[in-house]
């Protein structure tokens, strides 16, 4: 690791773990069984509240363990790192609490609320480049010109024996024999700590590691035996979203860990529902990660009775991301239906239709008149036993007669056209639909504006702010055939992440 001169060979990671410096500013934080779920799942669920660190997330000890580890002299110099979230907020208290000069590198797209996380801590703050890696760069270009000790959020002996130390809590909080910890998966400094303690004293509980299907990066590496790096990864379980897995981590991992599992954002908005309705504490996309996990698991091997642990690791959320959870949550509990039902275009349709759906709870109803013949209906439906209830009411509703198409897991559908019903592009010629992430910084629209110029007109346009670093876009635009190498080069030249979106079924129902 570049700039931090602590080379440990052949760890010994229970004895490291054992031995770790994380209690001068860690706390040993409670395991709690969630009542309802346990009852729901019939299982013993347990919640390792990692929330409850005085930086809301466990990161905490693995940057204090690798600090308190340096040389008198190296602290005096100072450290620094680059991150957006968790690890910038540890490394800064870890450095308050010990006196020592920090910097942190964050990137130009931080939320204000994280920044002011770390500033309140009393770190220095430098907003650098729009992607971690862009700080992450500067970061280790500076360590190597001011002489400061670059402190890592994940790959590095110290850090997974820090992070090792919520293992060692939960093996001494629940003395009885656990089946399976689930740990969430970003760089793998956790689950590495984690499954090398519990190796040691209880080899036959299984480490399950759980990763948004976004960002697979232990998944995949674990399939290709070797480290990957993922071209794309998704924005929004944005604590665990990393490119690669670490080297020291993936090494651990891949001798210790059990498997892997991947879950969508719905699992995740409903881990994160249920988490709120067991403890009253709200977590953030990645901390429940291994909630999501755990209940897919028991899904999947309909495990019962047996002692399951979760690991709640982090609860830095931004307020005004809540609505966009709330509303995946339903989807993610197999609660609430979306539908685009084709229904006839006259008279007494809509009260037929109402009659067709039983007694069911409507959440959403979406229609404009569009055409004399037909109408095509945009529908939330409350369901309340699962997929098998959807798939017989949409049965159902093909038996009387009615076109019906399956919205519930279609994401273009559920982030833009639910809220954008209200009219078809009649005349709107050689349209292609794309779906963009657009930097959550001032100018992003601006500069997509200027590199098209005035070559292709903008026939759709929707986006709505998600609280997170990347604003998502729904976007029409007019190609002509003749055009489409060009237009091919200006997405590539763009380098923003982009997806096709003009075959989707929902945009042909409403907006084509």
């Amino acid at each position: 690791m570049r700039n931090v001169i602590l080379t440990v060979m052949n760890p010994d990671y229970p004895k490291m773990i054992r031995e770790a410096r994380v209690y001068d500013v860690a706390r040993e934080t409670p395991l709690d069984r969630l009542p309802e779920l346990s009852r729901r799942l019939d299982n013993a669920v347990w919640l390792k509240r990692e929330d409850l660190q005085p930086v809301f997330s466990y990161k905490l000890r693995g940057a204090y363990n690798l600090m308190a580890s340096l040389p008198a002299e190296r602290r005096a110099r100072g450290v620094i790192t680059a991150s957006a979230g968790n690890h910038a907020q540890g490394v800064a208290l870890a450095a308050q609490k010990m006196g020592v000069p920090a910097l942190i590198v964050m990137p130009k797209t931080t939320p204000e609320i994280k920044v002011a996380a770390v500033r309140r801590l009393g770190a220095d703050i430098l907003l650098h480049g729009n992607t971690y890696d862009e700080a992450s760069d500067h970061a280790h270009k500076l360590a190597g010109e001011r002489s400061l000790t670059y402190v890592p959020p994940y790959d590095h002996p110290l850090v997974i024996a820090g992070q090792g130390t919520v293992a060692m809590e939960i093996l001494r909080q629940h003395p009885a024999p656990i089946e399976v910890i689930f740990v969430p998966v970003g760089g793998g400094g956790l689950i590495a700590g984690v499954a090398a303690y519990v190796k040691s004293v209880s080899p036959k509980t299984r480490i399950i590691g759980v990763e948004s299907d976004e960002a697979p990066t232990l998944h995949a590496a674990m399939r290709a035996g070797r480290r990957v790096v993922l071209e794309h990864i998704g924005i929004f379980v944005d604590g665990a979203a990393v490119r690669q897995i670490g080297e020291e981590t993936f090494r651990v991992a891949r001798e210790l860990v059990d498997g892997v599992l991947l879950v969508s954002n719905d699992e995740v908005c409903a881990a994160i529902k249920d988490i709120f309705e067991d403890t009253r504490s709200i977590a953030e996309p990645a901390g429940a990660l291994a909630l999501a996990g755990l209940k897919q698991y028991v899904t999947a091997t309909g495990a019962r009775g047996q002692e399951l642990v979760a690991i709640f690791s982090g609860a830095n959320v931004n307020f005004d991301r809540l609505r966009h959870i709330a509303e995946l949550a339903e989807l993610g509990e197999q609660r609430e239906a979306l539908l685009g039902v084709t229904i006839p275009e006259r008279p007494g349709s809509f009260r037929r239709f109402c009659e067709a759906l039983g007694a069911r709870a409507i959440t959403e109803f979406n229609y404009r008149y569009a055409d004399p013949r037909v109408a095509h209906v945009f529908a939330g439906v409350r369901i309340r036993h699962g997929i098998e209830e959807k798939n017989q009411l949409i049965e159902t509703l093909r038996h009387e007669g009615y076109e019906v198409a399956d919205f519930s897991a279609d994401e273009m559908a559920k982030m833009h056209v639910r809220y954008m019903v209200g009219g078809h592009g009649r005349g709107v010629e050689n349209e292609r639909l794309y779906r963009f992430e657009f930097p959550e910084r001032a100018g992003a629209l601006l500069h997509f504006l200027t590199e098209m110029g005035s070559r292709w007109n903008i026939s759709l346009f929707h986006y709505r702010n998600h609280g997170a670093a990347y604003g998502r876009v729904l976007m029409g635009m007019q190609v002509p055939p003749g055009d489409q190498r060009e237009f091919d080069a200006f997405l590539k030249g763009l380098g923003m992440s982009h997806a096709e979106e003009t075959r989707n079924p929902a945009y042909q129902m409403f907006l084509r």
